[in-house]
């Protein structure tokens, strides 16, 4: 059984995590990815909305890529794309 301060400790770093999150992801989703993305840039307010839940729960990597540099999407490699026809 999980002793209830560990409990404790892992709701608040999920709590800290989701709030860095929501701090990150309204700036990301109304301003930022225009920069990740040209065509984001004319984006409708209902599509920043919609991208919102998944910013504040990947903002990490997005940070990562934009923090990179980072534009075009990443390239996708499975066994299909990668090998030679």
């Amino acid at each position: 059984m999980l002793p209830l301060s560990l409990a404790t400790w892992i709701a608040r770093l999920g709590g800290f995590y989701l709030l860095l999150g929501v701090a990150f992801a309204v700036p990301f989703a109304f301003r930022w990815v225009n920069r990740m993305d040209p065509v984001a840039a004319h984006g409708t307010t209902g599509f920043r909305l919609l991208i919102l839940p998944g910013s504040v729960l990947l903002w990490p990597i997005l940070l990562g890529r934009m923090l990179r540099g980072e534009t075009a999407p990443p390239v996708e490699h499975t066994a299909h794309r990668d090998h030679p026809a």
